[in-house]
């Protein structure tokens, strides 16, 4: 089989067959949400590490039960992927880097926040450093006034991928805790600031 074909069959069997998998990891846990009762119906970013965004969309769903949000995730194979699969979640997605193409993703994100859209963002994807925070979310904060929802995941029984984010995939039959903060405000922080206070509201319960 050419690798064309294969990752053409992927693209259509896997979305569908992951998103069975995280609907069973989900049904099959404890959640337990720490996180405040509400948020404003304003757009709203909100961000997570890469290695734990396997569980984002039911944090958003906690808030969100209309889902009107877009998540920027890579162009290419492995970011097509996860488009497909967050789309059986009703979420859209945004196709780009904010290391690559920059200025033209957080044209397009702005927009988005905009045009009254939520954005998902993992502040050290999609390719690293790991658990280091690039300027896209914050220039992208700043620019548009929207605030920021720093998401930390914690399933206490867990498989840990050997990838440069270290993926973690729940296993069932734990408990998934769901922190979230409240909605964060960076605007007036220098780039250096923003970024450390970022950085530590991600590591908050950080292992």
């Amino acid at each position: 089989m050419s690798k064309k074909i294969f990752r053409s069959l992927a693209l259509v069997l896997l979305p569908f067959v992951g998103s069975l998998f995280i609907r069973l990891l989900y049904a099959t846990n404890r959640k337990v949400f720490h996180s405040p009762e509400s948020l404003s119906e304003n757009p709203i970013i909100f961000a997570c590490w890469h290695g734990e965004l396997l569980m984002l969309p039911y944090l958003y769903s906690h808030y969100r039960k209309r889902p009107h949000a877009k998540v920027l995730i890579s162009n290419h194979f492995d970011g097509e992927l996860i488009s497909r699969t967050i789309k059986y979640f009703g979420l859209g997605t945004l196709a780009g880097s904010t290391n690559r193409n920059a200025a033209r993703v957080l044209i397009q994100a702005m927009k988005t926040i905009k045009e009254g859209y939520d954005i998902g963002i993992t502040p050290d994807g999609p390719k690293g450093p790991r658990r280091e925070v690039a300027d896209g979310i914050i220039v992208m904060a700043q620019k548009t006034d929207a605030k920021i929802v720093l998401v930390e995941i914690k399933p206490t029984s867990y498989w840990k991928l050997n990838s440069w984010d270290r993926f973690i995939i729940p296993k069932p039959f734990g408990t998934l805790h769901f922190y979230s903060t409240p909605e964060l405000d960076v605007k007036g922080m220098e780039m250096e600031e923003a970024r450390e206070f970022i950085r530590q509201g991600l590591l908050a319960h950080a292992e």
